[in-house]
């Protein structure tokens, strides 16, 4: 069994947030994306979001992220995303966005902007607020949420949306929904398929195949199977690149073949299949016969040397720019 078949939706929203945040707002809090000034560019506070979020020790993952931007008056705003990643009710939700609001109020006295999305299974669990109150003293703090689960009832709407992020709300329901393998398979080629037929760039395809990947994971037979769709789809419509699957085939290839190499004292075995993956991908992009002039270095190359090939490959237009 492959040791990613596990879903792992923690770092698939962070760099999601971090390439895509303007869309994120767009799709899922359009009221807010409209109360930004985007002219004046945007700044991830990570350090700054450390300092008041300690709670690693609880055993929970959370996609936290906060963002500095302008509001359309000129007003700097800090607008903290809260993503609970796990996709089980959590009791203290609301609570925990209260706590986070008023630590960077009182740490860093600015304007700050808290906003939930909800990614678990309970169509009952909408917390929208915190409130305390004793002996006359009260706190009322509400905020914006989005259920992603409500976005399952709107599928349609999500597969004609031209907004990047959709697909990555996509990968998310699907992720949570499918159980079979086989069906997962299915669907996490329906995204794919749906992402090149909406004829994004090279980079954009990289980026969205990494988070649906990340996203839906397969057992290794079927992961197999998947790529090799993929690699047909990506031939039918004559990619000018080395296409996006590859590259996280090679990836995956190499880290597992590391594994086993130490595991099982094979590195010889380790680099010659790692070799033979590299081999086959400059024939994909240059053609059999100009790859030849080039398969004894390859061959002769230790795998740290090929793993920086690999990489090169994937955006070089000539055959010499990998080796340079």
């Amino acid at each position: 069994m492959n040791t990613r078949s596990v879903d792992d939706h923690d770092s698939p929203w962070k760099e999601a947030l971090e390439q895509r945040f303007p869309e994120f707002l767009a799709l899922l809090f359009p009221d807010v994306y409209e109360q930004v000034d985007w002219s004046q560019g945007r700044e991830f506070l990570d350090k700054e979001l450390q300092q008041v979020v300690q709670d690693a020790e609880l055993g929970r993952r959370y996609a936290d992220k906060l963002v500095k931007v302008f509001a359309q008056d000129g007003t700097e705003t800090w607008v903290l995303i809260h993503v609970e990643v796990q996709g089980e009710a959590e009791r203290d939700f609301a609570e925990r966005m209260y706590v986070y609001h008023y630590r960077l109020f009182d740490r860093y006295q600015m304007d700050v902007v808290s906003l939930g999305v909800l990614a678990d299974s309970n169509r009952n669990f909408r917390p929208n607020s915190y409130h305390w109150k004793r002996w006359g003293c009260e706190v009322d703090f509400r905020f914006p949420r989005v259920k992603l689960l409500d976005w399952q009832d709107h599928w349609a709407q999500l597969e004609r949306s031209d907004n990047v992020f959709a697909l990555v709300v996509m990968a998310q329901l699907r992720a949570k929904s499918s159980k079979r393998a086989e069906e997962r398979q299915a669907w996490k080629f329906q995204l794919v398929q749906l992402m090149y037929e909406r004829g994004y760039e090279r980079d954009v395809i990289l980026e969205l195949f990494r988070v649906i990947d990340w996203m839906i994971r397969l057992p290794d037979v079927l992961e197999r199977q998947f790529l090799e769709s993929v690699y047909q789809l990506e031939e039918s419509k004559k990619m000018p690149y080395v296409t996006s699957a590859e590259r996280f085939g090679i990836e995956k290839g190499m880290q597992q073949g590391m594994q086993q190499g130490m595991q099982q004292g094979m590195q010889q075995g380790m680099q010659q299949g790692e070799a033979a993956i590299m081999l086959r991908l400059m024939a994909r992009k240059y053609g059999v016969d100009v790859v030849a002039a080039y398969r004894e270095r390859i061959e002769k190359a230790d795998a740290e040397t090929l793993l920086e090939w690999s990489e090169r490959l994937l955006f070089a237009e000539k055959i010499e720019d990998i080796f340079h």
